[in-house]
């Protein structure tokens, strides 16, 4: 079996770092950066570009002699970096609705999601060890990503990768044709019951995402278990609790008073879990991190004295020196970005003290975002991991500083700057966030194929470098074309950018004074006793409730997650089940094959659409129906007949015995050298 690939011996080097690689990683990266900033201003949302550019990838190098796995990776790594700085959307719109920016300046907006994404890339690298190699994290699209490579560079045996690739094309097909389906009109994309619950009101909802079961199929039942917690929390507690003061007034428009409340209140309860679950993660792993530097540091040593023959390839991180360096040097252009704030309001008067206290907080808080970002994204993903909670943690941070310095209740001239400045910090630390949130993925996929990690860490700089180029002109365009709405002048048909502007109303809260710290606090005193829960189960040693995870359930709508911890159960039943085949090894494995295939397709079209809505600038290109009255009637039954009809071919192809291999051998266990 090849579940993952063996580490290469040091004298082997294979093309990995080409010049035809970097090009068609940036060609990706117009493509897929430009449909995921288009799609996140309109409706909020993006989506991971690590799967479509390896698909693409292998699609385009299959016709060149000498292609390798390692060269296809290295593709999805600049292109999947560059296509999640695209998130930076969800802070510098932001700019331009509190009335700072009319538009967005090049080299300053270039040079500030530069220097964010390289410190998220610097700041990784050591917890590549901690985290990545030295965890059980699931990293669902850093496996599903090696998968779909080893398959499709016919890794494994010849009949194994038959099936193997058969499944991820049946679950693609699957996924994109009921995604077609939901944007004809034909079937809805989502199924919610608002009612009252209680003194108050709650809403039922689930997307029909194939790729979220897929997801919860990856990331396990102790992760699925804990998001439904969240849920539970969420939506049967916290929602009940907090409509019930207007009920009777909002009675005529329920479900719109619902996802207020949830939108205005109940997410910033989520937050506040989320900021606990997260310091708790990072005094549980400050271990395994600074293990991770001490053998940064010790391979360093290693190579200086050895070259780089002492380490195998897939060990081979950047020098922590340069790592280091890199951190320290990237100061100095943050100074000169922040100095440009310093000329104007409050700041002016002691523009030294905030630019230092500043800086010691963006160090500060790039170590705890990146190696809470990364474990966010080895828990559930990288598209499904609440980035934008991260985004608010970081502008109450700032803000609070900003507030200590310069007090609060400011009159609106004077508190503009503040909230800029704030802003500005937070797409700072945001861009290591986004980095930090995809990185550790990409390291996953090449841990698995055995890639070279310093060769991936440049990739992931380079794809910055692309991304932060072509990121502003492309804000630029919509900003022209659309505006945003709640910004001075715009018009119609603006853009909402959701994210942007729950935190732009952060900072001006905090600097006005006017943030429900109540509702922080309820989160925070959340988290704790989930907090203790998790430590109790934990000492049993058969179960956990991750913090974090429970922390997301509560935070992200429950259209989103609910389907995550659905596929959790049935990925924890299917995989009972392989655990018993005459195959387990290559039955679990084409189960993940299978639910990497509903990834695939997903993500695949929505690439296609984002294109197709930013060539058309409709909301609706492809309808052919409207408010059809079977839609979701017929919607819930396509689907629940997909999904069991995909699961009951992985099942019979899973448990089928495996013939001769095609090259005179049979698998491992047929063999019986397993």
């Amino acid at each position: 079996m090849a579940t993952t690939a063996s580490s290469p011996s040091a004298s082997l080097s294979p093309a990995e770092l080409t010049i035809r690689g970097i090009i068609l990683g940036a060609i990706l990266t117009v493509l897929l950066t430009a449909a995921n900033v288009y799609l996140g201003l309109k409706i909020g949302i993006t989506f991971a570009t690590s799967i479509p550019a390896a698909v693409i990838s292998m699609a385009i190098l299959r016709n060149f002699s000498g292609a390798t796995i390692q060269e296809n990776n290295i593709v999805q790594t600049i292109a999947s970096s560059a296509g999640t700085l695209s998130a930076i959307i969800f802070v510098l719109p932001g700019l331009i609705m509190v009335g700072w920016w009319t538009g967005f300046p090049f080299w300053l907006s270039t040079a500030v999601i530069a220097v964010g994404g390289i410190l998220g890339v610097m700041y990784s690298v050591p917890l590549r060890r901690a985290l990545v190699t030295g965890s059980d994290l699931p990293y669902p699209e850093g496996v599903a990503a090696a998968e779909v490579l080893k398959v499709g560079t016919g890794e494994g045996g010849a009949e194994e990768n038959r099936r193997g690739l058969l499944m991820i094309v049946w679950a693609s097909i699957a996924s994109a044709l009921y995604q077609l389906l939901t944007f004809m009109g034909f079937v809805s994309a989502e199924a919610s019951k608002t009612f009252r619950f209680g003194a108050g009101a709650t809403t039922v909802s689930a997307s029909m995402s194939m790729a979220l079961i897929g997801v919860g199929h990856l990331v396990g039942i102790a992760v699925g278990v804990a998001m439904l917690v969240g849920l539970v929390i969420s939506w049967g507690a916290l929602v009940p609790m907090l409509t019930a003061a207007g009920l009777d007034a909002n009675a005529a428009d329920l479900g719109a008073f619902v996802g207020t409340i949830f939108k205005s209140k109940v997410r910033f309860v989520g937050a506040g879990t989320i900021g606990v679950a997260a310091i708790w993660t990072l005094l549980k792993i400050i271990g395994p991190i600074i293990g991770g530097i001490r053998s940064a540091i010790a391979a360093s040593r290693a190579r200086q004295a050895d070259g780089n023959a002492s380490l195998v390839i897939t060990e081979r991180d950047l020098p922590i020196a340069i790592v280091g360096g890199t951190i320290l040097l990237s100061m100095i252009p943050i100074a000169l970005l922040l100095a440009a704030f310093a000329s104007s309001g409050p700041i002016a008067a002691a523009p030294g003290l905030t630019i230092g206290v500043t800086i010691a907080y963006i160090l500060a808080a790039g170590v705890v975002i990146a190696a809470v970002c990364g474990y966010m994204a080895g828990l559930i993903g990288s598209s499904n991991s609440p980035i934008s909670g991260v985004g608010i943690l970081a502008v109450l941070g700032i803000s609070l500083i900003l507030a200590a310095l310069f007090g609060h209740n400011l009159p609106p001239e004077s508190s503009k700057p503040l909230i800029a400045f704030a802003l500005f910090v937070t797409a700072i630390v945001f861009g290591v966030a986004t980095i930090s949130n995809d990185n550790l993925q990409d390291l996953k996929t090449g841990q698995l194929v055995g890639a070279t990690p310093w060769k991936q860490q440049v990739a992931l700089i380079i794809g910055v470098l692309f991304g932060a180029a072509i990121i502003p002109p492309i804000l630029n365009v919509l900003n022209t074309a659309f505006g945003f709405q709640g910004a001075p002048g715009a018009g119609p048909n603006a853009l909402a950018a959701p994210q942007a502007a729950l935190i732009s109303s952060i900072a001006q809260g905090v600097l006005g004074n006017s943030l429900d710290w109540k509702l922080v606090g309820l989160g925070v005193a959340i988290g704790v006793m989930v907090v203790i829960v998790d430590e109790l189960l934990r000492r049993s040693g058969k179960y956990s409730l991750p913090p974090l995870a429970v922390g997301m359930g509560i935070y992200l709508p429950m259209a989103i997650t609910l389907l995550i911890p659905v596929g959790a159960v049935i990925g924890w039943a299917y995989n009972r089940w392989a655990r018993t085949s005459a195959n387990p090894e290559f039955a679990e494995r084409i189960g993940v094959l299978m639910a990497t295939g509903l990834i695939v397709g997903e993500s695949l079209f929505g690439v296609a659409f984002a294109g197709i809505v930013a060539a058309t600038r409709s909301d609706a290109p492809l309808a052919v129906m409207s408010d059809f009255p079977l839609a979701v009637p017929l919607g819930l039954i396509l689907f629940t007949a997909s999904i069991g009809l995909l699961y009951f071919k992985t099942r019979s192809d899973g448990g089928a015995p495996l013939r001769d291999t095609g090259d005179g051998t049979l698998p491992p266990r047929e063999a019986g050298i397993r």
